[in-house]
């Protein structure tokens, strides 16, 4: 018998594949991340049955207990906020963190995967809608820093990240995916690196964040289910 998670990972599959249609995008162009913060590892255990290998979290206490106990093969991105003193324990168990939101931030990450040996996979987080209740680069700060910020030495950045602005439904986030394409498009062509990956779209709006270029959606409630309690952040 199917689960109810594996039902809802190849429905959301279904609505990837059909938002890259629209978009006339390959749906390989676009990496689902499913995200398991606050869900134990049996619920993750249901979406790698059904074929699933990449997912997110975003408390890493949380995380490192439920990565020890899955398989070693799966992928997996911490999306949520990254304090300093974190960042050693994060390097060591996440491929990818999706919000690097200061040159401080980014330098401090760049010497700890110095001293660890290591070639982090991150993002830049730009701060949209300019809310004093999200982090992120402004986007005349990522502006000014983005040549410190590529040139530091193990950092590879993929691309930028956003949270939009909570709207009253997902069509009201488009400009502001829209805002974030077109930056990372602006400091692709004047750094002449390509910045090619778009972290954009969540459970109420991944679809339109696909139809605007995200090549990474971070999906948790529209899988797992809803959670007990919000999450600080709520990038998923």
């Amino acid at each position: 018998m199917m689960s109810d998670v594996a039902a809802n990972l190849g429905e959301i599959k279904d609505r990837v594949a059909a938002a890259c249609s629209r978009a006339a995008r390959d749906v390989d162009s676009v990496e689902l991340v499913a995200v398991s913060k606050t869900f134990p590892a049996d619920a993750v255990r249901d979406a790698v049955a059904a074929g699933h290998a990449c997912f997110g979290e975003s408390k890493l206490q949380e995380a490192e207990g439920k990565i020890d106990l899955l398989p070693g093969h799966l992928h997996w991105h911490f999306i949520g906020g990254v304090q300093r003193n974190k960042v050693r324990r994060i390097l060591q168990k996440f491929e990818v963190i999706h919000a690097i939101d200061s040159l401080r931030l980014a330098s401090y990450t760049d010497e700890i995967a110095k001293e660890l040996g290591l070639f982090p996979k991150v993002f830049l987080q730009v701060n949209v809608g300019g809310e004093a209740s999200k982090g992120g680069f402004e986007p005349e700060t990522i502006r000014a820093e983005i040549d410190a910020l590529l040139a530091l030495e193990r950092l590879e950045i993929l691309g930028l990240m956003t949270i939009p602005p909570v709207g009253p439904d997902a069509e009201s986030a488009r400009h502001w995916f829209v805002d974030l394409r077109n930056l990372r498009d602006e400091l692709a062509r004047e750094s002449g690196v390509p910045l090619s990956f778009l972290s954009m779209g969540m459970s109420g709006d991944f679809e339109v964040a696909i139809e605007e270029g995200a090549t990474h959606v971070r999906v948790g409630t529209a899988i797992f289910g809803k959670r007990a309690y919000r999450v600080d952040g709520e990038l998923g």
